[in-house]
């Protein structure tokens, strides 16, 4: 039972990476992705599409808000905040994987 729920959590440590089942464009600044599974579109807007572009070769959260706390003028709480809404709703699509793993 909470096996399940430990594979969900996505920590700072947690490795991402885009799905293989889906298909994205870049409009205007802007990602379209369809997730080929379900058959259901996904709009990303620009920062959205930032992290989308940083997860198609496998990060960490952490690395992933290093990035964007580079390169746009954002609070580091905001960040983590908006970050994390963002995964939760990509896992959810099920658009990306997520990997919690223990390193020794």
């Amino acid at each position: 039972m909470n096996s399940k729920k430990l594979e969900s959590q996505i920590l700072d440590s947690s490795v991402l990476v885009a799905v293989s089942e889906q298909v994205s464009s870049d409009i205007g600044g802007e990602v379209v992705i369809l997730n080929l599974k379900s058959g259901v579109y996904h709009g990303l807007n620009e920062v959205g599409a930032r992290i989308w572009s940083l997860i198609q070769e496998a990060k960490t959260v952490q690395e992933v808000k290093a990035t964007l706390l580079q390169e746009y003028a954002v609070e580091q709480e905001q960040c983590d905040r908006e970050v994390q809404e963002l995964l939760q709703q990509l896992q959810a699509a099920e658009l990306i994987e997520v990997k919690n793993e223990t390193f020794a």
